[in-house]
């Protein structure tokens, strides 16, 4: 496995040693000691995977008290999938990186608790999974809304379709108001 440092401490992109011949292929997409080893310190208690059509666009989501981290791979599809750094006494608080991840690239996406997630899907539709370090708690949930302009996330533009957002995506909040980390 390769794993490859962002502007943003602690978010990790990695890129999994693929063995592939006619048959298919395997990947080692977990390996605790290798992961340690990369500084990525995480121990998984749930996992989910989720089904998106184009253009459905999720996010920022985060919570607040059993804060997740959160390593992410697409199975089918293609996103555009962001990190927001929500730590108040970070030297990058309020700042974002963003990466292609797809079932093609096989890439995975390492973003640590204290963060904000969302992603974009870039192609008919995508299939994702998550495992997470804590248990999804829905009265901790919370969500910075998807176009603040103090963090100018710039989205992949959608085609001339309409994006698809949840009522709670787009009742999210303005980084300004948030409950944020500290």
């Amino acid at each position: 496995m390769e794993f490859t440092a962002t502007e943003l401490a602690d978010v990790v992109l990695i890129d999994p040693v693929v063995h592939e011949d006619e048959r298919g292929f395997t990947m080692e997409t977990w390996r605790d000691d290798r992961y340690r080893e990369a500084g990525i310190d995480a121990s998984f208690v749930q996992a989910v995977h989720s089904r998106s059509a184009r253009n459905t666009l999720r996010g920022l989501h985060y919570q607040i008290r059993q804060p997740q981290g959160k390593l992410i791979r697409v199975l089918t599809g293609e996103v555009f999938d962001v990190a927001v750094d929500l730590r108040r006494s970070s030297p990058s608080f309020g700042r974002w990186v963003a990466t292609i991840i797809s079932a093609g690239n096989r890439r995975l996406i390492w973003i640590p608790p204290g963060f904000a997630h969302g992603f974009q899907v870039l192609s008919e539709h995508a299939d994702i999974e998550y495992r997470m370090t804590d248990y999804f708690a829905p009265d901790q949930a919370r969500t910075v809304i998807w176009d603040d302009p103090d963090l100018d996330i710039r989205w992949p533009e959608s085609a001339g379709e309409k994006r698809r957002l949840s009522p709670k995506d787009l009742e999210g909040q303005a980084l300004r108001s948030a409950e944020l980390y500290a």
